[in-house]
């Protein structure tokens, strides 16, 4: 399980601009079932997605074709971290130490 952290590096409107083609990436990851959470932080400086892939290479190589990458206005922070305790309805993502 992954933390992709992105930190908005343009002003709002640079990001705005790219905001359509960024909502219909993270629309393409969700329907393929590796993101299982998205959204803004607050303050509106970056954003938060929850990911559920391989491994932190195939994390990189998504967050690489971000248009928010791609266009210049994010950078990303990746961290992976083992998902011992879930809801519920996250029991097939929940992970064992050992």
């Amino acid at each position: 399980m992954f933390v992709l952290e992105l930190t908005h590096t343009a002003p709002l409107d640079a990001v705005d601009a790219l905001l359509d083609a960024h909502v219909a990436w993270l629309d393409q990851h969700f329907e393929k079932g590796v993101f299982l959470a998205a959204g803004p932080k607050n303050p509106r400086d970056g954003g938060i997605i929850l990911a559920a892939v391989e491994g932190r290479e195939q994390a990189e190589e998504i967050a690489a074709g971000d248009p928010f990458s791609t266009g210049g206005v994010c950078t990303y922070r990746i961290t992976e971290f083992a998902a011992t305790k879930t809801a519920p309805a996250l029991d097939g993502y929940r992970e064992t130490l050992g």
